[in-house]
C-alpha cells in the first residue's frame, strides 16, 4: 500500500494561505466558498470523473476533516501529548451520506462547523497557538493546524472552479 506524505501535504496546504493572518484565511476562504457553492450550476453529484469525489462528496470531506483537526488542536492547546492517529478520507467518504443529501444542507452543516473553528481558534492564546503535538506522525502547531484547515479547503475549492465549474 502506498504510504503519503502528510508532512509534505500539510505543507503544502500552509503555504496556500502563508501570506493570511489564521482567523483572516479562515473568514475569508468561508466566504469564498459559500460563495461558489451557492452559485454552482451542476449537480451535487457530479464527478467530473469516474472514480473522483462528487461535488457534495468534496464538501463532506470538507466537514470531515475541519473537524478532526480541530480536534487535533483543542487537544494540543489543552496539553494532551498523546500522539494521534491519522484517518483514511477516503473511507470516511465512501460512508458520510451525500447522496442521500441536498447541497444546501450540506452548505448548512459546514458553514456551522467552520463558525465553530473560528470561535475555537479565537478563544486560543498565543500559548496555546505555539503547542504542539504529533498526529498521524507528524508534528503540528496548533496555529499550524488552523492554516492547514483554511489551505486544504482552498485547495479543493480551487479543484471544484476549475474541475467541477470549469470557471
Amino acid at each position: 500500500m502506498l504510504k503519503h506524505n502528510f508532512d509534505e501535504y500539510f505543507q503544502y496546504y500552509e503555504k496556500l494561505v502563508e501570506n493570511m493572518k489564521l482567523l483572516d484565511a479562515l473568514v475569508v476562504i468561508n466566504e469564498r466558498t459559500k460563495t461558489i457553492v451557492d452559485n454552482i450550476e451542476v449537480s451535487g453529484d457530479y464527478k467530473y470523473a469516474h472514480n473522483k469525489w462528487s461535488v457534495k462528496q468534496l464538501l463532506c470531506h470538507l466537514i470531515d476533516a475541519e473537524r478532526i483537526f480541530c480536534n487535533r488542536a483543542l487537544r494540543f492547546a489543552r496539553n494532551d501529548n498523546t500522539d494521534l492517529p491519522g484517518y483514511n478520507h477516503d473511507e470516511y467518504v465512501q460512508f458520510d451520506n451525500s447522496s442521500n443529501r441536498t447541497v444546501s444542507d450540506i452548505l448548512t452543516e459546514y458553514q456551522s462547523v467552520r463558525h465553530s473553528s473560528i470561535c475555537l481558534f479565537q478563544s486560543f492564546t498565543d500559548d496555546m497557538l505555539s503547542k504542539s503535538g504529533m498526529a498521524n506522525g507528524n508534528l503540528l502547531s496548533v496555529k499550524s493546524i488552523g492554516k492547514i484547515i483554511a489551505g486544504h479547503e482552498k485547495h479543493h475549492i480551487n479543484i471544484l472552479t476549475e474541475k467541477y465549474l470549469n470557471q
